[in-house]
């Protein structure tokens, strides 16, 4: 018996598609966002101590006490803002549950969500397995900056929520204190939700503030701000992150996190906890740890055929591949992997409508040495 899609734009992920790819022909995996290199050491450490000391049953549905106070405190330490430990913070199975728990806590069946392309591949599907509707706004096709004309015009009386994602996956462009000031200006007076996905939020460059919507008061009494451990301590495997919302919209999220996943993976909770208090150096260093690694690899792409663009924050370089070749980027990729051993992302996955002619491919610097001077060498003989 084949049941009838809910998801009929939903194939196999890009990143799956990919990574296979990478497998059967040998390529060096620049594609999948995950790390290659380790965990920090405390954090496995920690981990192995919770679960030696029994920390193996049911967590509390909105996480282990420790770490949601060790959350508020990092809040605090990095924003100027704590939120209450109890009433409006959550632990979640990753990011990308929270991005779905908090979608469907608030969008019915008709309402419209803004989404500004190109943007990660989990938000569609939940919005249309929420009901709603997906509107797709361009962002600046080379700076991916926000088209505030657009983004107006998008506006509707069934607009329910507007989602962000700053650090921005793919490009890494960061949005400024005005692009938020503007984004205050246009919700104020509204019953408009906003979901910030803030999951890079510590992988920022050239002394650059991130703009969480924490440090604005009037976005975060509408916000739901969302973040993830496995991208600030290379764990992309354990599937932890967490949201801050406001006690109300907390409640309603809680109602679909309690039916969706329950609880979080127990023993990682109290080894995240350990290591947010124990070694706050590790998230305040990450934006310099990762600035080397994107600096390095751009010098080394810089003897390529490939044009880098810009990236202020985030762990992913965009290329501009025209020089090489006129194919559609996920041919163009395809070819890249299989003839050439370099696995990369297309990015018209990451679009309602993907612009024409747009020729550029996602690469992941979030690698060891070795593993990006392999790739580089395989890309010189482009």
């Amino acid at each position: 018996m084949t049941p009838e899609t809910k998801l009929p734009k939903v194939g196999t992920t890009i990143f799956t598609v990919m990574s296979q790819l990478a497998v059967e022909h040998g390529a060096v995996n620049l594609g999948q966002g995950f790390p290659d290199f380790e965990v920090p050491a405390r954090l496995v450490a920690a981990l192995e101590r919770a679960m030696r000391e029994g920390r193996n049953q049911y967590a509390p549905m909105s996480g282990v006490p420790p770490l949601r106070q060790a959350i508020a405190g990092k809040t605090e330490r990095c924003y100027g803002y704590r939120p209450d430990a109890d009433a409006e913070v959550t632990v979640t199975s990753g990011a990308s549950e929270a991005i779905f728990d908090a979608i469907h806590a608030v969008v019915r069946s008709g309402d419209e969500v803004i989404v500004l392309d190109p943007c990660y591949d989990c938000y569609e599907p939940a919005i249309d397995l929420a009901g709603g509707i997906a509107v797709h706004v361009p962002l600046h096709p080379e700076t991916f900056a926000p088209d505030w004309t657009k983004i107006r015009a998008a506006v509707s009386p069934r607009t329910r929520m507007i989602m962000i994602n700053s650090p921005h996956n793919p490009s890494g462009a960061m949005w400024s204190a005005d692009d938020m000031r503007q984004l205050d200006e246009l919700l104020a007076g509204t019953s408009i939700y906003l979901l910030s996905d803030e999951v890079y939020e510590h992988i920022i460059f050239d002394g650059r503030r991130h703009e969480s919507a924490l440090l604005y008061p009037s976005l975060r009494e509408r916000a739901f701000v969302i973040s993830s451990f496995g991208k600030t301590y290379h764990c992309t495997g354990w599937k932890i992150g967490y949201c801050i919302a406001p006690p109300a919209m907390s409640a309603e999220f809680r109602k679909v996190h309690q039916y969706n996943t329950f609880c979080t993976f127990a023993p990682a909770q109290f080894a995240f906890a350990e290591m947010i208090e124990a070694e706050p150096a590790h998230y305040e260093q990450l934006g310099a740890f990762y600035e080397a690694k994107r600096d390095r690899f751009r010098e080394q792409l810089l003897t390529t055929r490939l044009r880098p663009l810009p990236v202020p924050g985030g762990y992913f370089q965009l290329v501009d591949y025209s020089r090489i070749s006129d194919l559609p980027d996920a041919e163009f990729c395809r070819w890249l992997a299989i003839e050439k051993g370099v696995a990369s992302i297309p990015l018209s996955p990451f679009y309602g409508t993907p612009p024409e002619g747009q020729r550029l491919a996602r690469l992941c610097f979030a690698k060891n040495e070795s593993t990006l001077d392999a790739a580089i060498e395989r890309l010189q003989s482009l």
